[in-house]
């Protein structure tokens, strides 16, 4: 440990933390895991962290799976996909859309 600090110093030995810590949900593929992006009401995509993990089960359900990302790194992962906003601990979400049709009655006039 280095008992002075040096401004220009570009590997301290003492860093600061990262920032705040967010789980981040996931999903499976292949070899690992991708990161989940939603969409706000208007449309427009964003990234979503919670900052503890029931507050993510509990607008997610149980079974979604979570890596635990700091918020610069989330923020570096998404902007190269042209995601640039963030949202930290959503409380609504919507269920997810599927391809299932529904058999709509058609009124004849």
């Amino acid at each position: 440990m280095c008992l002075f600090s040096y401004d220009d110093d570009p590997d301290p030995d003492e860093q600061a933390l990262a920032g705040l810590l967010l789980y981040v949900p996931v999903r499976p593929e292949g070899a690992g895991s991708v990161l989940r992006l939603f969409r706000t009401p208007l449309g427009e995509r964003t990234a979503v962290g919670f900052t503890r993990r029931d507050l993510m089960i509990a607008t997610l359900g149980t079974g979604q799976q979570a890596m635990v990302l700091a918020e610069p790194a989330l923020r570096a992962l998404t902007v190269p996909l042209g995601v640039g906003r963030l949202v930290v601990d959503p409380v609504l979400s919507a269920r997810a859309v599927t391809a299932e049709s529904v058999d709509v009655p058609v009124r004849a006039l």
